[in-house]
């Protein structure tokens, strides 16, 4: 996979060694590092489905895995690449932190716990408490599907259980929130926000107030690990992850192993573009909509628990619509809402971004629609499909800053507990209670 993860800032570039074209500076390591960019003069803006070569949007469909706004994930030979494009850059920080917790069986890189680890705690959660989880296996990872080991997709349902509760159908009486994370296996702070969020509803029920009430009026749908095999890959190496973004489907053939996948968040049923990247790019979609299991799993599960209050993507969803679905993803602290494939607005725009600004009042993060906040857009994403189709306000929230300790994909795990957590707990909190009418009077 190419190394290089942007977060675009295309107004200003932090000031340290500047790597232009011509320039004979080059950073001395040869591994990943994070450089802000800054593309060349008259650059051109975005356009979608087809963008002029010089923009962000043109980085993406040739490669360059963009994240995020102004920051670059690159090795020295792909900052040669890009310098060679006439892009700036200055490097302003280590992919890697110091660990300072050796790895175990089930966790990796200072305390994130692998698929096993995840997949122990849901099946202890769910033995421990009967009487308010349910765990359901919704679908399989790509390498289960061709027998070459891999995963179940696992999801389960937190709520104090009576007659009708977790049901899989739309019928239920109980309003709905989905934390959905980790569907691109290198953003580690995602599925251990999950992992909490979990822990802490099943040990807080009968003791706090609110989460008592909560679970007595709501289900609380989690998917802690959208991309098993992904994360598999990038768990491999417990000091210094693997920078693996997509799932490991190789079979579109021709490229390396760390090169070969499909990126889940383009591989939606709604706006699916077949231009988004080739094969071997950081955003390939995949040969078509839903290719992927792992998509069809997650897809599935939504399907069955939401109904459709939306009707045409003109149409908006009506008022009485109720759940909310966040999608966790890293970094850059902010909130993006529909639509993600374009600038237009959606249907219910103002009502999702009064939501998402809701949402972003714990942890400070701004809310942002179309390709704002991060430079590029995203057809086929999992949150503009479920808006898109079933009306569910939708969002995905950007974990932690670029750069720092705490910042980019493999923020020292201390971070956990100093900073993500603290700040997005009362917002998942939130997110449950607005679920009962999320168009309507919010709490």
């Amino acid at each position: 996979m190419r190394r290089v993860a942007v977060v675009l800032a295309c107004l200003a570039v932090a000031v340290s060694v500047l790597l232009a074209p011509g320039s004979s500076a080059a950073p001395a390591d040869v591994g990943p590092s994070y450089y802000a960019f800054k593309l060349p003069a008259g650059t051109s803006p975005n356009t979608f489905p087809a963008p002029p070569p010089q923009s962000v949007a043109a980085l993406v469909r040739d490669g360059f895995d963009i994240s995020h706004g102004h920051v670059l994930v690159a090795t020295r030979a792909e900052v040669d690449q890009l310098r060679d494009r006439g892009v700036q850059l200055t490097k302003i920080g280590n992919v890697y932190q110091p660990v300072a917790r050796a790895a175990t069986g089930t966790t990796y890189y200072g305390g994130y716990h692998t698929v096993l680890g995840h997949e122990q705690h849901n099946a202890s959660v769910a033995a421990d408490h009967p009487e308010l989880v349910r765990l359901y296996d919704i679908g399989d990872s790509w390498k289960k599907t061709r027998g070459q080991g891999g995963h179940d997709i696992q999801a389960l349902c937190i709520t104090k259980l009576a007659a009708g509760d977790c049901a899989l159908n739309t019928s239920g009486k109980k309003p709905k929130f989905v934390l959905h994370a980790q569907i691109h296996a290198r953003e580690l702070s995602t599925g251990e926000l999950a992992y909490r969020w979990i822990d802490l509803l099943v040990t807080s029920y009968g003791k706090d107030p609110e989460i008592t009430s909560l679970l007595d009026t709501r289900e609380l749908w989690v998917i802690p690990i959208a991309n098993p095999d992904g994360v598999d890959v990038v768990a491999a190496k417990p000091s210094e992850p693997v920078l693996q973004r997509k799932n490991v489907d190789n079979s579109a053939g021709g490229c390396p192993a760390t090169d070969a996948g499909v990126d889940l968040n383009r591989n939606s049923g709604f706006q699916w573009d077949a231009a988004q990247g080739r094969p071997c790019e950081e955003t390939y979609p995949g040969t078509r909509a839903v290719s992927e299991p792992e998509t069809v799993a997650v897809q599935g599960l939504l399907e069955k628990i939401f109904p459709d209050t939306k009707g045409e993507v003109g149409s908006p969803a009506t008022a009485d619509t109720t759940g909310v679905f966040l999608t966790l993803h890293s970094f850059g602290n902010d909130i993006l809402a529909p639509y993600g494939y374009t600038n237009t607005d959606a249907p219910n725009k103002a009502a999702l971004v009064a939501l998402g600004k809701k949402l972003g009042a714990s942890n400070g993060y701004p809310v942002y629609t179309g390709d704002g906040g991060v430079g590029y857009f995203a057809p086929g994403s999992t949150d503009d499909w479920l808006y898109g189709t079933r009306g569910v306000p939708s969002y995905t929230f950007e974990i932690g800053p670029d750069t720092g300790a705490c910042g980019g994909f493999f923020p020292a795990y201390s971070c956990m507990d100093s900073t993500f957590w603290p700040a997005n707990r009362p917002a998942f909190l939130y997110a449950a209670r607005a679920a009962a009418t999320p168009y309507g009077k919010l709490p």
